[in-house]
Order: C-alpha cells, then sequence, then structure tokens
C-alpha cells in the first residue's frame, strides 16, 4: 500500500512540475510582472506539493492547482492592496527579436488591452481562452457561479475588442502622420 502510495504521488508530481508552464503563463497575464509571476507560481506549487494529500480526484488535478493559485493571486493583492498599483507594471519585451517587431507590437497592445479588465474579467479570460478550461471548471477554480462566469468573459472580450480597435485606429493614425511628414520632407 505504501509503494502505491509513493507511485501515486510522484505520478502527481511530475503532472504538477508539468503545468507549471501554463501557470506561470497565466499568472503573467493577471499580474504582467515576470518575477512576481514566477513567485506566484513556486507558492502555488509549494501549497499544492505539500497538500496533494487533500486532492480527491486524480483527474481533477488541473482545476485544483489553478485554484491554489488563483488563492495566492487573491492573497497577494490583498496585501499589496495600497502598497503596488499592478496596473502601472511596464510590460518588457526583452525576448522579441526585431524581424518580430510587428508581432511584439500586437502582443504588447493585447497585454496592455488586457491590463486594463477589471481583475476578476481578466482571470476568467485567461483561463478559459488562454488555459482552456471550460465555463464550469472556471466557476469552480474561482469559487463563483458559472453565469458569473459567462457574463464577466462576455463583457471582458467586448472591452477587449474595443480596446484592441481604439488602438489600431491610434496606431494607424500614428503611421499616417509619418508618412505624411516624411513625404513633405522629402517632396
Amino acid at each position: 500500500m505504501a509503494v502505491i502510495n509513493w507511485l501515486l504521488q510522484r505520478r502527481l508530481k511530475n503532472r504538477i512540475a508539468d503545468l507549471r508552464p501554463q501557470l506561470y503563463r497565466t499568472a503573467y497575464a493577471w499580474c504582467h510582472d515576470p518575477a512576481r509571476a514566477d513567485d506566484l507560481v513556486h507558492e502555488a506549487l509549494v501549497k499544492a506539493i505539500s497538500r496533494l494529500r487533500t486532492l480527491q480526484d486524480e483527474d481533477a488535478l488541473k482545476p485544483w492547482l489553478f485554484r491554489i493559485m488563483t488563492n495566492c493571486h487573491r492573497d497577494w493583492l490583498r496585501r499589496q492592496k495600497d502598497t503596488v498599483d499592478v496596473y502601472e507594471v511596464d510590460l518588457p519585451c526583452e525576448d522579441c527579436p526585431e524581424m518580430n517587431a510587428e508581432r511584439a507590437a500586437t502582443v504588447k497592445s493585447v497585454r496592455e488591452a488586457v491590463r486594463g479588465l477589471s481583475d476578476d474579467q481578466r482571470k476568467v479570460l485567461t483561463l478559459v481562452d488562454l488555459e482552456g478550461f471550460s465555463y464550469s471548471e472556471v466557476a469552480e477554480i474561482l469559487e463563483v457561479p458559472i453565469g458569473t462566469v459567462m457574463s464577466r468573459l462576455s463583457r471582458a472580450r467586448q472591452q477587449l475588442k474595443r480596446e484592441l480597435l481604439r488602438n489600431e485606429r491610434k496606431a494607424g493614425a500614428a503611421t499616417s502622420l509619418k508618412l505624411v511628414r516624411n513625404q513633405h520632407e522629402n517632396g
């Protein structure tokens, strides 16, 4: 029996380790700070591994793990409420090569638009659209009714679309202004 329990624990730990990239991607989308995202994931993994025996259903490992991270993030926000404005964090693009400048600009625009969402909307959007959780899984992770998940997701997508279209119009106007200046200077 002890060997079976040990093997199960080992298999679950391996599955947890495999989920780390998804956890990091989601944590980064929530807090927009690579170091904070890494800390958040680390905290969630430590808590998950220490509480592995409380997991009732092995198939529910992924939602269980994301729920732990959600709670860690919520606790962090409570502690930082008056000291850090998470919306003031710059989004560095250190790993984007020059040849992918357009892609990097798009990624930055999307990240900024996502950053403009409320915390609740951002969580629902990233869990459903980025991580592929079902509405019911997200409801369980965030401990809210499924209708709340659906309405937050709908509002988040609408706001994201509006913001991206607004940014696209601004970028188009700036590009047009540069072209006019260049033609005036060269003409």
